[in-house]
């Protein structure tokens, strides 16, 4: 993860790959050393690409998995795609504002 440093940062989410929970426009807090585990909400490499999407393990494999259904779920090899996990979401009200563990 030491391309993306190690302080938190933050980063504006551009289309609608993770609606309904990430609309376009909410700020997403990206932490480079957070845990990683099976559900958990990641800044990834897929591609030479940046992305933003769920993780997902099973039977050993991993998935980043989108939460609009109109794009396709991407197998990675392993985790050292993940540059960090998303803790926390902000949006232009105060409602929008959620934590993730």
């Amino acid at each position: 993860m030491s391309e993306c440093g190690n302080e938190p940062f933050a980063l504006r989410v551009l289309e609608d790959s993770m609606t309904p929970e990430f609309v376009e426009g909410h700020i997403i807090i990206i932490e480079p050393d957070g845990v990683v585990q099976n559900g958990s909400y990641v800044f990834a490499v897929y591609e030479d690409e940046y992305i933003f999407r769920q993780l997902l393990i099973e039977n050993q494999q991993y998935f980043l998995k989108p939460l609009n259904d109109h794009y396709p779920t991407l197998e990675i090899s392993s985790l050292d795609a993940v540059k960090g996990v998303i803790t926390q979401r902000s949006g232009t009200r105060r409602k929008e504002h959620k934590y993730y563990v």
